[in-house]
């Protein structure tokens, strides 16, 4: 017997996510994703199959030339028209009991102080079941959205991210003591101000005062993922993930980028397990393996290749798409830096280009066989060191529905999968050592750090002259 995976459903607030064209069919229902019912409907069916999270994909921004024409996002409803993953929550939370709920947002797209608000809100509203996906953004059209004049360089965006988390750390670990909510009806006290803090944070890109508004909610911080695969973003994993969300094309190169990044968790005082990685598949299923091949062989006639080279479109440092048979060492980009590099591991017989990351987006994580075969490759997956699938639909809610009625009875039938969730919050359940953060983890250091800090900004930027070792300077 196994040791069981963790399942998540990775989706988009839009018609086409991932793989494009299935909006075509005549069963995929993702076209009525502004239908509320729609996600709830998922999220119950998700749930009644013990998935552990619904993971939300998001963007502030179209790909590619910002000054180009934008026809074929719009033909292809590719990432638009799409929605806020994070609003969509609150919803699902309160019509859920256990499954996980994450959202993705871009460090470009909302300042900490809000956003920290935002998401305390939400692991309030769903008793400690929210995690958020850390990313720095890759679309030149998402900066200017929000008044830059296009994509920060690659490093500096990791840099931005490094001080955008250390501010939500202090607001929520340290702005509020575990004791300072009070509910005191009979003196009138609801709260003890002399445990309330605030964090008086001043660095590069933010000044924050604080203190955090929400009480602390049950993870305090939320679960933590990430999706960058780079080397900044293998870095930035290895000192801030709970779980890093990846899409390699092999088992080989998983196991290598997996043993990176936790030999990286290590060095900086974590332990290697302190990261659970999930690897992104997607699934084809048949009875037998002609019915296997026969459906495949039908997804790809809704296969949209204008869809996956658009998806895909990489640019230079100006903005400008790089034509498909540009090589890849040829090559000076800020987006889509991880992938690129598994691609050009990945093709060993020639020199890969531009169009080769649009086919293997296509087709190199995708399997296809039995129930059995499935399982097969799940458990060389698991042996690479993966601890979780994201699972990418074609068509929603089938290809969660198929997977949770043909794939998961085998996988537990091989201790591959939980039959039952366990009680606690999200983290509580994937990790098994309590609701917050553990003390390997850099956040946990603001726990108490503002206790005696400064009472003003004064006192503050002193300490910071004096180069005090408070953890109050960003």
């Amino acid at each position: 017997m196994g040791k069981p995976l963790h399942f998540n459903a990775f989706v988009m607030n839009t018609t086409s996510h991932i793989h494009h064209g299935q909006w075509r069919r005549p069963d995929a229902q993702q076209t009525e994703f502004n239908d509320v019912n729609t996600w709830i409907n998922l999220a119950k069916i998700l749930e009644d199959a013990k998935f552990d999270a619904m993971f939300f994909a998001d963007v502030s921004g179209l790909y590619g030339d910002s000054d180009a024409d934008y026809d074929v996002y719009a033909h292809e409803g590719l990432q638009i028209p799409s929605n806020d993953p994070t609003v969509l929550l609150g919803a699902l939370a309160v019509s859920t009991k256990h499954i996980g709920l994450a959202t993705t947002s871009n460090v470009v797209q909302n300042h900490p102080f809000n956003f920290a608000r935002q998401i305390s809100t939400l692991d309030h509203i769903s008793n400690g079941r929210i995690a958020w996906n850390i990313v720095t953004g890759i679309n030149d059209n998402a900066s200017r959205n929000f008044g830059l004049p296009q994509l920060t360089d690659h490093t500096e965006r990791y840099a931005w991210a490094d001080e955008y988390v250390d501010v939500a750390y202090k607001l929520w670990e340290g702005s509020w003591d575990e004791d300072a909510l009070l509910k005191d009806k009979e003196d009138g006290r609801y709260s003890d101000p002399s445990k309330i803090h605030k964090i008086y944070h001043e660095g590069k890109r933010y000044k924050v005062e604080g203190p955090h508004l929400p009480a602390p909610s049950p993870q305090r911080t939320p679960l933590l993922f990430q999706a960058g695969s780079s080397t900044s973003g293998r870095d930035f994993a290895a000192r801030n993930a709970e779980a890093a969300f990846i899409i390699a094309p092999s088992p080989a190169i998983a196991k290598e980028l997996i043993a990176d990044t936790r030999r990286l968790a290590v060095s900086y005082g974590r332990n290697a397990d302190d990261i659970k990685f999930f690897q992104g598949l997607s699934f084809v299923i048949g009875d037998t393996d002609e019915e296997a091949q026969q459906k495949a062989t039908y997804y790809d006639e809704f296969v949209s290749i204008d869809g996956y080279l658009a998806h895909m479109a990489v640019v230079d440092k100006t903005g400008q798409v790089y034509p498909p048979q540009t090589p890849l060492s040829q090559l000076d980009t800020n987006t889509g830096k991880g992938f690129t590099e598994w691609v050009s591991k990945y093709i060993t017989d020639r020199e890969p280009v531009v169009a080769d990351l649009a086919h293997l987006q296509a087709q190199n994580t995708r399997v296809v066989g039995t129930p059995e075969q499935i399982a097969d490759q799940i458990e060389l997956w698991q042996a690479a060191g993966v601890d979780g699938i994201n699972v990418i639909n074609w068509v929603i809610p089938g290809s969660f529905q198929e997977f949770a009625d043909k794939v998961l009875p085998v996988l537990r039938e091989r201790g591959l999968a939980q039959r039952e969730y366990s009680e606690g919050t999200l983290r509580q359940k994937l990790f098994g050592d309590g609701d917050l953060l553990n003390e390997r983890h850099p956040a946990a250091g603001y726990r108490g750090a503002f206790t005696q800090g400064p009472g003003n900004w004064d006192e503050a930027n002193a300490l910071r002259s004096e180069n005090s070792e408070l953890p109050v300077v960003s």
